[in-house]
């Protein structure tokens, strides 16, 4: 029987439900570890890992979107490979985006970050953040319940970045829907790293028109400022350069506090008793998301590639080693922290963690992740009197069963379905009729821009204006047509990843592809189909 440290932790499901074994399997040869068949050097010491953190001269970042399993676009020359890294930049997945610069870019693309998360603006939205948690947690409580990641956390936290930025209402479930339809970083299931990275892609193109209008005509947003901004010498960024970071922004902001929600609230209603102490007392809930970060954060491991000869302890570390810092392991090591395994909220010096990170990269929008996640959960604790798992889905307390997203880099839940009893006083279902709920309403904010979701007739007929591209490609005599004046879409990954969106849509990004005369040939016979 294989051994668990000898096991992939890139492809292996049994390692992604259960992480911390294997990284104890491998703290147990050390907290530096080099694995014969790879030679990758995975790190699971607290100080080892801080040390290499905050190294910036001897170990890049520019592997850390793409993970350090994936075999570099060129071969190591010489003690200092600094200058290969970057003639090969773009050939890295994930290359040219903040979290994977170094030196002066990452300094000047990171002083642009500083100024958008400060004190003053977080306060400034957490009016905001307040209302809409509330808005949404009403109605979680009001239906008894809920699927805490994409009915609340997904939405929840893409609304408070996307008010921050400044993108339109009517984009949003697009932006989500993109990142839905992708698979997630460091995906343990798919080989194909540019699909990983279409998100990104999707989002980018909106994110040009943005920073062009933003340059033109700027508003009262964190995007117009980022549009506008200069670098520390004074020198105006390039447009693509903005593009990147506010998509970067979005992407990871969006990912990672939604999944700090998820395993937060794994552990308010599994803990005995933690929820009515937390009810009791809401200002022990920072101290809280604090210990879940060192317990279950959402980032499992980061990467760094040694681009000079170097040391980690003791040792020896050639220019071109890629090197696994597992994060997870760091905030379990016991020569860190006194019973590393057990959830402990008074626990001393808990913010030196290493969730968010360390030294040059540690995560810009860990203040805001903090404040939207600790608003929330307020929201929950004060809308509900009890909290608890649906055991259809997840088991019994003691035999819980949970699924998490198939990455190598992101720990988070698939899903959570969870149970609300109201708080006293609180209203139940609306309903319009015996049996009839209320229908459901989605998009905008606080009634604006509403569009109410009901039972409605079907769609009369087929367009590529007005029906999403996944409708079309589930009918195969739809999909035929498509595949007739489009050849090759049906399998085209890169529309498959805006199956939410139309084809029209998609026009303004594909022009070429997508031409005004093609589609017009297309509605023409898709109209003469039955919609199914």
């Amino acid at each position: 029987m294989q051994s668990l440290e000898d096991r992939d932790y890139f492809k292996d499901h049994v390692i992604l439900k259960n992480p911390y074994a294997y990284f104890e399997a491998i703290r147990a040869k050390g907290p530096i570890y080099q694995i014969p068949s790879s030679g990758l050097v995975v790190v699971t010491g607290f100080d080892e890992i801080l040390d290499v953190l905050k190294n910036t001269n001897d170990f890049s970042s520019v592997i850390a979107p793409g993970g350090p399993a994936a075999p570099l676009p060129f071969q190591p020359q010489g003690s200092d490979i600094t200058p290969q890294i970057e003639a090969h930049r773009t050939d890295f997945l994930g290359g040219d985006l903040v979290v994977a610069y170094d030196d002066q870019q990452h300094n000047f693309s990171r002083s642009l970050l500083t100024r958008l998360f400060t004190p003053s603006r977080l306060r400034a939205s957490e009016q905001f953040i307040a209302e809409y948690s509330d808005q949404l947690v009403t109605e979680a409580v009001r239906n008894g319940g809920c699927e805490l990641i994409k009915e609340i956390a997904t939405p929840f936290v893409t609304m408070v970045i996307a008010d921050l930025l400044g993108v339109p209402t009517d984009d949003r479930q697009i932006f989500m829907d993109a990142i839905e339809a992708g698979p997630p970083p460091g995906s343990i299931d798919s080989d194909d790293l540019m699909a990983q990275h279409q998100p990104l892609v999707v989002m980018g193109m909106y994110f040009a028109g943005y920073v062009q209008e933003r340059r033109q005509q700027p508003r009262a947003d964190i995007l117009s400022e980022l549009a506008n901004a200069t670098y520390p010498d004074g020198s105006t960024p390039d447009a693509l350069e903005i593009v990147r970071l506010a998509t970067f922004l979005f992407g990871a902001g969006q990912d990672t506090s939604a999944k700090l929600l998820g395993n937060t609230m794994k552990f308010i209603v599994d803990e005995p008793g933690l929820q009515d102490r937390l009810r009791q007392n809401p200002s022990l809930i920072p101290q809280l998301l604090e210990e879940v970060l060192r317990l279950e954060g959402s980032t499992k491991m980061t990467a760094r590639l040694a681009r000079k000869d170097s040391r980690i302890g003791e040792l020896r570390v050639p220019a071109g080693t890629r090197v696994m810092l597992a994060l997870s392991a760091a905030n379990r090591d016991p020569r860190r922290w006194d019973d590393p395994q057990t959830l402990i909220l008074d626990r001393p010096k808990i913010k030196e963690h290493l969730a968010f990170g360390r030294g040059a990269h540690v995560c810009a929008g860990a203040p805001l992740a903090r404040a939207e996640v600790r608003i929330i959960l307020e929201k929950f604790l004060q809308h509900s009197s009890h909290i608890d798992l649906v055991e259809e889905k997840h088991g019994s307390r003691n035999n819980r069963n949970f699924d998490y997203e198939a990455s190598f880099i992101i720990r988070g839940l698939s899903e959570l379905h969870i149970k609300l009893t109201p708080a006293a006083g609180a209203v139940s279902a609306a309903k319009t009729a015996v049996g009839q709920d209320v229908p459901k309403q989605r998009g905008g904010l606080f009634g604006l821009g509403k569009r109410t979701e009901s039972k409605t007739a079907p769609a009369v007929r087929y367009s590529t204006a007005d029906t999403k591209i996944g409708s079309l490609l589930a009918d195969p005599a739809a999909k035929a047509v498509l595949d007739k004046y489009f050849p090759g879409v049906s399998s085209d990954k890169r529309v498959g990843m805006a199956k939410s969106m139309t084809l029209r849509a998609v026009q303004k990004f594909a022009p070429d592809k997508f031409t005004t005369q093609a589609l017009d040939a297309a509605d023409a016979e898709l109209a003469s189909l039955p919609v199914r």
